[in-house]
Order: structure tokens, then sequence, then C-alpha cells
């Protein structure tokens, strides 16, 4: 596909440099040349300097022949020109990023109005990325398939847990039934192996687990994390979300305390959040976090704009309590470091941003084929992918057992799981993918467009 993308920062880089390697032909509009000239220098894409907005400008990107414009500027109103110029210049497909929780609260409306396809709120994704982990104790990651009827989470293996030294087939019987082990990194190099049945597992190792909901509390129970609610919560950072995080987990019955050192900022949230305690004062003053009791918190959500801030918090945190910490680190590049600290969960807003963007991407590709999907994660540093698709029409992996299909099928790919009618199987050799199901694999292959692309 011919796909423009404006703004050449932090999530339109991701966007291109992921989409041109997908095959797609790539043009990139900034404002500012020198940033757009970094990006041109490390991927092989069009560029143009100037603005979004203009017609001329996109004229010469080729927005008459594109087939979709991606609006990723840090400004909504920006974006949402863009968007609009597109549109009435040639109807093509598009999508804007926006920030604003004004704008975002009137959304539906806007994307009416300007002909959206896809609008997308970094602060309001990652909220919500942050709540799912505090309901999912133990877990490093977690996306969900199926309409969150189905559960991949990421988990490291404790010392002494009973997983440790066990074999991937016996994983169900011992510790959890109805789940399958999906992916494996094991050792201080995070080797990424989808493993057999004769894989033996060992403390330390990150496991990615493909579980039903109803099975959560006896796994994490079994593999020896604590289960115990998550009742408080201390958020530092007052922007946006924060706020989001603090909505949500006041409407599910949490204690939240937010340290915010902007005191207009401090005004502004006890007027919109009168259920959480608002707290004014700069939590890098070590006393401060001491006085208001960060040692009898359940979770730690460091989210100010500093990554070295943040990352200094939870390394605090962890020392001197046993609270479990999420993490906001928004620079690109540094998750395989960032992963190595001890402070807890990594959350990357622009990762969730161009990650949003690529999977609707990826689906718009293969809308007309037997296929959809629905889904698309990057897991294990972005060398392992997630898909999830919806089977619109019998084809060639239709309607065949598995064990028949498996020798057709290209090497490192996993069948994860099959959702059929409100049942989750677990997939054996005798069963079959069949038109109307769920299916979810994992693969290292990248550029799966339909189910079809699994065979060789």
């Amino acid at each position: 596909m011919n796909i423009i993308i404006v703004g050449a920062g932090g999530v339109g880089y991701s966007l291109a440099d992921n989409l041109n390697a997908e095959g797609h032909q790539i043009t990139l509009i900034d404002t500012n040349a020198e940033r757009l000239n970094s990006a041109l220098e490390k991927i092989d894409v069009q560029g143009i300097a100037g603005n979004g907005v203009s017609h001329e400008i996109l004229a010469e990107a080729g927005v008459a022949s594109a087939h979709l414009l991606i609006a990723v500027t840090d400004q909504d109103e920006v974006n949402m020109l863009c968007c609009l110029m597109a549109k009435k210049l040639s109807g093509c497909q598009t999508i804007a990023r926006v920030r604003n929780p004004v704008y975002y609260r009137e959304i539906n409306l806007i994307k009416d109005e300007l002909g959206l396809s896809m609008a997308i709120n970094p602060e309001s994704a990652t909220a919500g990325e942050i709540f799912d982990l505090i309901q999912i104790p133990g877990a490093q990651t977690h996306e969900s398939f199926a309409k969150g009827r189905v559960n991949m989470i990421e988990i490291i293996i404790p010392e002494g847990s009973p997983a440790d030294n066990i074999k991937v087939m016996d994983f169900p019987g011992r510790i959890s039934k109805g789940t399958l082990i999906c992916i494996l990194e094991r050792g201080r190099t995070r080797e990424v192996e989808i493993p057999s049945g004769d894989t033996v597992l060992k403390a330390g190792d990150r496991i990615y687990i493909i579980t039903p909901p109803r099975e959560m509390a006896t796994l994490f129970k079994r593999l020896g994390f604590q289960t115990k609610p998550t009742r408080n919560v201390m958020i530092i950072g007052g922007g946006r979300t924060g706020y989001y995080l603090a909505d949500m987990l006041l409407a599910a019955g949490s204690r939240v305390k937010i340290i915010e050192k902007n005191r207009a900022v401090c005004e502004g949230l006890s007027a919109q959040l009168p259920g959480a305690e608002i707290i004014c004062g700069d939590a890098i003053d070590r006393q401060l976090l001491l006085e208001e009791g960060i040692a009898g918190e359940d979770v730690f959500v460091p989210l100010t704009d500093m990554d070295e801030e943040n990352i200094l918090l939870a390394l605090y945190a962890k020392k001197i309590s046993k609270v479990r910490a999420i993490t906001k680190v928004s620079t690109f590049g540094f998750t395989e470091v960032t992963e190595e600290l001890p402070v807890g969960s990594i959350i990357n807003p622009k990762e969730i941003t161009a990650y949003s963007i690529l999977r609707y991407v990826r689906a718009m590709s293969n809308s007309s084929d037997s296929s959809n999907i629905e889904s698309l994660y990057y897991l294990a540093n972005r060398r392992v992918e997630a898909l999830e698709f919806h089977i619109k029409a019998d084809s060639a992996v239709t309607n065949v057992p598995l064990s028949e299909l498996r020798p057709r099928m290209i090497p490192d790919l996993l069948i994860c799981c099959i959702y059929r009618g409100g049942q989750l199987i677990i997939p054996r050799g005798n069963d079959q993918i069949r038109q109307g199901d769920t299916v979810v694999l994992v693969t290292t292959a990248r550029k799966l467009q339909s189910i079809n692309d699994i065979l060789k």
C-alpha cells in the first residue's frame, strides 16, 4: 500500500520503519528538516520537508494515489486537519493521534465529521494497559484475544517455583489445565524459542502463556506468586496518563494516591478525581515517599515525563519495599536494557501507539481475504508476533486435521488456541480450523497477512 505518515518523531519513525519492512511504500512528512533527514538516513523511504496540512505538500507526497494517511505529530489540531485535507483530496483512509482529553471525549463525533478511520489516544491506551496489568499480579505483560476471552501473559518463573525443571508437556497437568506455553526466553542472552513438549523449564525463564481468564488465579497461585487483591495504588505524575489510570482504578474500587509537584495540576485533579488522594510534592524527595506510605502500597506507578526519573523512582521503591512497580519508559530502543533492571513491568506509550496503528494497517491489508487479522502484538522485544485471525471462509487451512497441516506449515510457528462458540480449544493433532473460528498463533516470521500465509 501507499502510505503517507505526517510526523517523523518517535511514533512516526517507528511506523515508517515497520511498515517499510513489511513492503509498503512510505512517504514521511515533517516540518523539521533535521528530524526528517535523521529518519531518512536510517530507513529507505521517501521524505518531504513541509507542513502536512498543506495542499501542495500532500499533492507532492502523492495523496491522490495513497491508500492511507497517518498523522502523528505532537499537535492534535494538525493531525486532524491533515486527515481532513487528505480525505477531501483523495478519499483515502486516515488515522490521527488525538491526545487532548477535551477532544477525545468527543472522539466519536470528530471521527464522523472528519471521516477518520481510527483515532488513537496514547495516554488513554497506556492507562488501559497499566490497568490491565494491575488486575493480574505477577504478569510482566498482558495481551488479550477473542474480545477478552483469551489471555496471553508473560511471566518470569520464580526461584523455587513448582514450574522449575518440568517439561512443557507436563505444565498443564501439574500447574494449570487449559494452558499452553507459546514462547520461551532463556538466559542472559534472552534467546527466543517456540518450545516443544520436551523443552525443560527453568527458574528465571520468561514464558508467554495462553490461558482462559478462569484459570488465572490458579495459575499464579501454583507458580508461587502472591495473589492478594490489589487495593492500594500510588501514582507519580498527574498528567493525562495518571488521570486516565486513576479514573479507571477508582471505578474498580481501588484506593488511589497521586503525587504531583505542579500545584495547578493538583488542584485540577482534586476537582476531577474527588475519590483520589492528591499530594502536592516532588516524588524524588525520598522522605516524602516514606511519609506517604510507599511501603504499604500494593502497586507503584511512576508516570513522569522523564524516563530517568521513572526508572530511579521504581528502583528506589523496589529497594525499600515489596511493592509491585509498573514503569513508564517512552524512549524507543532501550527496552532490552530497562528489562534487565528491577523496575517491574515496562510500559512504552510510543510503542503502544505505533503497534495499535500497525495492527490496523495489517488488518486493512487483508480485509478481502478469507481471514481477518483481529489483533497483532509484538512480543519478546519485537522478535515474535502474536496474531489473532477470524476465519471468514473455507481455505487451504480449514477442515484439515492439524497433524496433517503441521508438515506443510512454515517453521517457527505455533497455533496456540482456537476459540469456537464460546469454547477455548488448546489444539491437538485431531483438531481442525473451521469457518467462524478465532485462531491465535505465534511466529518469528513477519508479514503474515492471512491465515493462509502459515503454509510453506
